[in-house]
């Protein structure tokens, strides 16, 4: 039925999260708003791990996982992405209608489960009644009422299961017993699996039901399964979602024309088509909403949610919180993590001494201790950081705070052309670009999602943190005097990001990416209190991703540019003639009387010259000084335009080939000191020092700006539809990233800097 769409989505039970091999055929949907409480209800009814997230756009795939139903046993779960309605203006409400509607490709659930907000009941019943069009078997699970009864209120389930025909029922979700009567609920539910053709409630005007009969006498039977009433909600569905182009495609023929035609007739009419069909549901709503949801607040009388949202939504007020929150947050990155850093430096100084003691031969141990662990290791000693990272912005996103950014973002982002639910995937590309490029599928329009795809990236992810970080503990060592500086710089390279992205969005809006202006319709959460476990269950998550890329990608990296930097060896001749030399020094130190402490130092000098000597002659070393010419404008020399080079497979590379190259020209060394103490001794050929502040600075604003990511690319290309977008992303960023390092390095040569 959708050609990108059934790409972008897992069918049921086939992905990685559903119940594997030999699963129960039997498959129930659990649908909802966003914010309904739906993604935490899926987790307790299955003890699955799926991520929650307290703001609009957090899930964008669909997770299954087994349900043990009272008296009927395993199902599918399946848990739907979040929507405000099944008309298919995002993607995600695409993927919704195909797995709760059952349409082809995806099986035809044996029920559904929508989730209402008791606390926002009107609002969610819009969802509630268009589920319960489709003539399946349903049940309406009512959250938060635990919540709604601490203020004093109550939904009455009975009159709502009455109304609706169909059963209600009230979840807290730490409430076993109302878990269990729910199971019992959807159990006899699937017992009746055949699907029903229900009464309409909602009464449109004569012209609205003849264009939605019109419509409705051209759906698929295969689609309407020869209910009447079925077929009259898809043809209010596909009415409502004709009028992107991109979903055209996705729709029979037939059914296209016949909704083309009536909405085509209804303009010239002068009617608005869309509006007369939701209205009548919202009609239903205002007509018997009252009966079911209690007493009101007092007028007059505001919520605690509504006073701290007046200081927190504050246009001015609010955004300096919101500044200040980040910047004490990334100072607190530095602070709190840099002891477990030098703790993780000081066991990987342990583990090289060990592997030096086995006694192994000269090329397995030059590989194990500087491919292994000074490649992989100078990685990993940053994940104390990026996990820091993850906990804060988990930590907003579960309390409810990241809507309320969203919301204060949408000036900005509007600005730029952007719409502002954009503002999601960009702060979750402070994470990872590729997740963050998947979540635009919230976005209604085609050239909103490509415009925050087109910018996603050029926000600081955490595989930046690595250099980031190497490169401010270069400028800044840790003391215990002051460590403002690292978290005051770490910050202006987040804002740095954010600006740049701003400023890529408001050009290529107005450029590549023409259109008009969004408004932003967002659901604003309640607070709440993050939870631990699950909070617990996504860093170690997080952690494992980490570790296994650093095993495998920064492991495999790490390799190859050992090998590059290794080979070919130094030919016998200049191996001869730094024995000659090494002679020579001791020679020199017996007639001249020199002590033992002269001829520990003129060797060691000997066997750095000769490291030297080696890298500069590897195959990585003649391709960095080819390449040379192209980085020395943004003051980079050979040797980090190998490590540049490198780190467009994955950016982290970039530390694990410096820590190659430091390790290759100082394998004589006998106190090895850490990677950003070891790098401040590099030096260029007229004897100063390679790392500057202003080189530092130059090649952070490298790094912000280049796209050094293949997996990025990759989903660019398949969520874009084509490899042409991410050409272009690549090619703009890459280019972006070069002028702005030169500006950088260059105009700082000139203002007298170094």
């Amino acid at each position: 039925m959708l050609s990108d769409g059934a790409a972008a989505m897992p069918n049921p039970g086939s992905g990685p999260s559903a119940a594997g091999a030999g699963s129960p055929r039997l498959r129930v949907a659990l649908a909802g708003n966003p914010n309904s409480g739906k993604t935490t209800l899926f987790n307790r009814l299955t003890g699955s791990r799926a991520k929650v997230a307290n703001y609009a756009g957090a899930t964008v795939e669909v997770e299954s996982a087994r349900w043990e139903l009272p008296g009927l046993g395993p199902v599918e779960l399946v848990d739907v992405p979040g929507a405000l309605s099944l008309s298919a203006h995002s993607l995600e409400e695409r993927v919704a209608i195909e797995v709760v509607a059952g349409l082809p490709p995806a099986p035809r659930p044996s029920a559904i489960v929508v989730l209402a907000d008791a606390t926002e009941l009107g609002r969610h019943l819009y969802l509630v009644l268009q589920a319960r069009e489709l003539g399946l078997p349903m049940v309406v699970a009512l959250t938060m009422v635990d919540r709604l009864a601490g203020l004093g209120l109550r939904v009455d389930a009975d009159g709502l299961a009455a109304a609706l025909g169909v059963p209600v029922v009230p979840v807290p979700v730490d409430d076993h017993a109302a878990l269990q009567t729910l199971g019992r609920a959807v159990a006899e539910a699937v017992g009746h699996a055949s699907p029903i053709d229900r009464p309409d409630l909602i009464v449109e005007s004569p012209t609205t039901r003849a264009d939605i009969d019109a419509v409705a006498s051209t759906v698929p039977e295969a689609w309407s399964l020869g209910i009447a009433s079925r077929a009259r909600a898809l043809a209010r569905w596909a009415l409502l979602s004709t009028d992107e182009p991109e979903f055209k495609s996705s729709l029979p023929r037939a059914l296209l024309d016949a909704a083309a035609s009536r909405r085509s007739r209804a303009n010239e009419e002068g009617r608005d088509l869309d509006h007369e069909i939701v209205s009548a549901r919202y009609d239903w709503i205002d007509r018997h909403i009252d009966r079911f949801s209690g007493r009101e607040r007092p007028a007059g009388e505001r919520s605690w949610t509504d006073r701290i949202d007046g200081v927190l939504l504050h246009p001015l007020l609010g955004f300096a919180l919101f500044v200040g929150l980040m910047t004490v947050i990334f100072q607190s990155l530095f602070v709190v993590a840099d002891p477990i850093v030098g703790g993780i430096e000081t066991a990987l100084d342990h583990a090289s001494a060990f592997v030096e003691s086995l006694g192994l031969s000269a090329g397995i141990e030059q590989f194990l201790t500087e491919a292994v662990l000074g490649g992989v290791g100078s990685v990993l000693v940053f994940l104390p950081q990026i996990l820091l990272i993850f906990l804060f912005v988990g930590i907003l996103e579960d309390s409810g705070y990241m809507a309320r950014v969203v919301f204060l973002m949408d000036r900005v982002m509007k600005a730029v052309g952007l719409h502002g639910r954009a503002f999601v995937p960009m702060m979750s590309g402070f994470a990872c670009a590729v997740p963050a490029i998947l979540a635009t599928r919230t976005m209604e329009r085609r050239r909103d999602r490509l415009l925050t795809m087109m910018v996603v990236p050029l926000m600081t992810c955490s595989a930046r943190v690595p250099v980031y970080s190497l490169m401010i503990a270069v400028l800044y060592p840790v003391t215990t005097e002051s460590t403002v500086e690292q978290g005051l710089l770490m910050a202006a390279m987040y804002a740095f990001s954010v600006l740049v992205a701003l400023a890529a969005a408001a050009v290529l809006g107005r450029t590549v990416l023409k259109g008009k202006h969004a408004p932003l319709l967002l659901q604003m959460p309640p607070y709440r209190r993050p939870k631990a476990r699950p909070t617990w269950r996504m860093l170690r998550s997080r952690t494992g991703t980490f570790l296994r890329e650093a095993g495998t990608v920064i492991l495999l990296g790490a390799t190859m540019m050992w090998a590059l930097l290794t080979f070919p060896r130094t030919s016998a001749e200049d191996a001869a003639a730094f024995e000659a030399k090494s002679a020579e020094v001791v020679a020199t130190a017996a007639s001249e009387g020199h002590a033992p402490d002269w001829v520990d130092d003129q060797l060691r000098l000997l066997e750095q010259q000769r490291a030297a000597q080696q890298i500069r002659g590897s195959f990585a070393g003649q391709l960095g000084q080819t390449l040379e010419p192209l980085f020395e404008p943004l003051g980079f020399d050979w040797r980090i335009a190998i490590g540049v080079i490198g780190a467009f497979s994955a950016r982290e590379v970039f530390v694990s080939t410096l820590s190659v190259v430091v390790g290759v020209e100082d394998v004589g060394a006998d106190d090895p000191a850490p990677l950003r103490q070891e790098i401040r001794r590099l030096r260029r050929t007229d004897g100063s020092p390679l790392f500057t502040p202003l080189t530092c600075l130059s090649l952070m604003v490298f790094f912000a700006l280049a796209c050094q990511c293949l997996s990025t690319l990759a989903v660019v290309r398949r969520e874009a539809g084509g490899i042409g977008w991410a050409v272009f992303l690549f090619g703009y960023m890459t280019a972006l990233a070069w002028i702005c390092s030169f500006a950088v390095y260059q105009g700082g040569q000139i203002l007298g800097f170094r």
